[in-house]
């Protein structure tokens, strides 16, 4: 659907990308939560399971319930990240996924389902530090058997070597730590920006490219934004090339020398997909 007033112009998302991406994320969330409630749970349970009393080692069942809950708790951030975006598809199909007004701004939402894959890739990322970690303590782990050993001679030695070991684990762990820390915070950002109007001034700074079907927005001391045609219907996708033709080409502005062999190509994939439609 595309409304115009005067000379804005604003394409929404097509229903049925919009029905797509809304099912894929009601999907994955409600996965998201099934694993997270079932590692919590295996935690809940591995808890009674051995004393908690202090020592100076780590218990290899404190390791492993750190890293339950860890996982428990990366998926959950995941899973609001998403619905994050399930909330963007919703305001991408009611108030607009691209906004041309005149030749003066323009307006995009990145609403691609590939975000779906940005957001779990960030959560594994998490829970991949989260391992490096735990990896890096487990000398600690091994303080617990080597001072059991049968021999005092073993005691001493196996313990000496799990403590120089630990001293090179905890470099790798402080460093794991830190980019879990570093990832947290932006998460926050990430979140925000998860499909959010981008506004770009249209000058001759700004660089418009279509490579694959998908409209790349770059402009100096802002992000880059993608926009991927599929998520118009396709009527819109040839009515917005069309005004991409009309109002920067034959204006020549010198954005892209190579814009217009691009949208000629993909006005003819657009008109396949009218065809087929």
């Amino acid at each position: 659907m595309t409304q115009t007033t005067g000379d804005t112009y604003s394409f929404h998302l097509g229903r049925k990308p919009y029905l797509r991406a809304s099912l894929l994320g009601y999907l994955l969330i409600g996965l998201s939560l099934l694993l997270a409630a079932s590692s919590a749970f295996l935690g809940v349970k591995l808890w009674p399971t051995y004393t908690h009393d202090f020592t100076l080692y780590l218990k290899w069942q404190d390791a492993l319930l750190s890293m339950l809950w860890f996982c428990s708790f990366m998926i959950l951030v995941g899973t609001v990240i998403a619905a994050r975006f399930l909330f963007a598809l919703r305001a991408g199909y009611r108030d607009g996924i691209l906004i041309l007004e005149g030749d003066r701004t323009l307006t995009v939402r990145d609403l691609s389902p590939k975000n779906y894959a940005s957001i779990y890739w960030m959560a594994g990322t998490g829970v991949s530090c989260c391992a490096a970690a735990l990896i890096g303590l487990v000398p600690e782990i091994l303080i617990g058997w080597t001072v059991h050993l049968p021999h005092p001679a073993l005691v001493l030695f196996a313990t000496a070597a799990a403590i120089c070991l630990s001293l090179a684990g905890l470099a790798v762990t402080l460093v794991a730590v830190s980019f879990i820390i570093i990832g947290l915070i932006g998460a926050i950002s990430f979140t925000r920006k998860m499909g959010a109007p981008q506004t770009y001034r249209l000058t001759n700074q700004t660089v418009l490219r279509i490579d694959g079907f998908v409209l790349t927005v770059i402009y100096p001391d802002q992000p880059e934004s993608l926009f991927d045609l599929e998520l118009l219907d396709p009527h819109d996708q040839r009515r917005l090339l069309l005004l991409l033709r009309e109002r920067w080409l034959d204006a020549e502005r010198p954005w892209n020398p190579l814009l217009g062999e691009e949208i000629e190509a993909a006005l003819e994939e657009a008109q396949r997909a009218l065809i087929v439609s």
